[in-house]
């Protein structure tokens, strides 16, 4: 079992059935088509799998699906924020009953008003309540999305009170000076960005890799980020490509579906509209996939 993710995972996303519940044999189909490309495990339910619309017995049915069709244990994380410290007490229970280790878990983010200090009580009421060595929790710092920013003093003490139980931090806030700070203040944390433009300077700067959305639509470019491959400038045009939709999640979705010809990838989740632009996202994407990386 790896102490920490690094390397290449993916954010996945959550392909649906017509009745709204997840599509567990497409996701399992999706992650073993994304390990073929160089990809070293898959994150499920966060921000790009629509994480927080999905109950922990959801989280959980779909990660016992994908274990029975023969994703390994190891190649998967999952996303444990919710409102109650209760659930992501009890999701993170049961993933490492599992043999699950890698959780990722927000920061409280209905009061946008907390104070650092109760900030790391959430943390660490959910880390006191699981009480396990086995957990690897993840500080998942998205303050664009959430509301709520994870101060890097909270990080560093957090890391300092739990050891490898807070084995790292995603940093999603797209900002490489805030990646940067956090490195200073916690050095020990397995730091990874989601932010696909910043991946080689975060791994030239002590980074541990990468969890990120885009790779589901165009991991061979990703992997070339991962891999130190001059290709920054066609990553955020990419990037550019998805981030002027209405949603990125419905657009990478949108994308699948016209990459794969099956349209259920379309389905997503209220409060998100499907999107009908995935053809014309994906011929700019393959535009800028040409010519091949080298």
């Amino acid at each position: 079992m790896t102490e920490a993710i690094r390397g290449f995972w993916v954010a996945s996303a959550t392909p649906l059935a017509a009745d709204g519940s997840v599509d567990s044999a497409k996701l399992a189909a999706h992650a073993k088509q994304l390990f073929s490309k160089g990809v070293d495990g898959v994150v499920l339910f966060g921000t790009t799998g629509e994480g927080t619309t999905f109950s922990v017995a959801e989280r959980i049915a779909t990660v016992e699906a994908m274990l029975k069709a023969g994703v390994a244990a190891d190649r998967i994380g999952i996303g444990g924020g919710f409102p109650a410290f209760s659930d992501s007490i009890a999701l993170s229970r049961a993933a490492l009953k599992l043999g699950l280790r890698h959780v990722l878990v927000l920061p409280p983010y209905f009061d946008r008003n907390v104070t650092p200090d109760g900030i790391e009580d959430a943390f660490a009421a959910i880390i006191d309540g699981v009480a396990d060595e086995r957990l690897r929790a993840y500080l998942y710092h998205i303050p664009q999305v959430s509301g709520v920013a994870i101060p890097t003093g909270v990080a560093a003490s957090l890391r300092m009170r739990y050891g490898k139980v807070i084995a790292g931090l995603k940093d999603s806030s797209g900002d490489f000076k805030q990646f940067q700070a956090f490195r200073a203040a916690a050095p020990e944390l397995a730091i990874t960005v989601g932010n696909e433009a910043d991946i080689a300077r975060a791994i030239a700067a002590g980074g541990a890799g990468t969890i990120c959305g885009m790779a589901n639509v165009v991991p061979e470019l990703v992997k070339a980020m991962v891999d130190g491959k001059d290709v920054e400038a066609r990553m955020q045009a990419a990037i550019d490509v998805v981030l002027k939709t209405p949603s990125s999640t419905a657009a990478l979705k949108a994308i699948l579906a016209a990459q794969t010809g099956d349209a259920a990838w379309l389905r997503v989740r209220p409060p998100l509209r499907a999107s009908s632009d995935g053809a014309a996202l994906k011929r700019k994407l393959d535009e800028l996939m040409a010519p091949a990386i080298a």
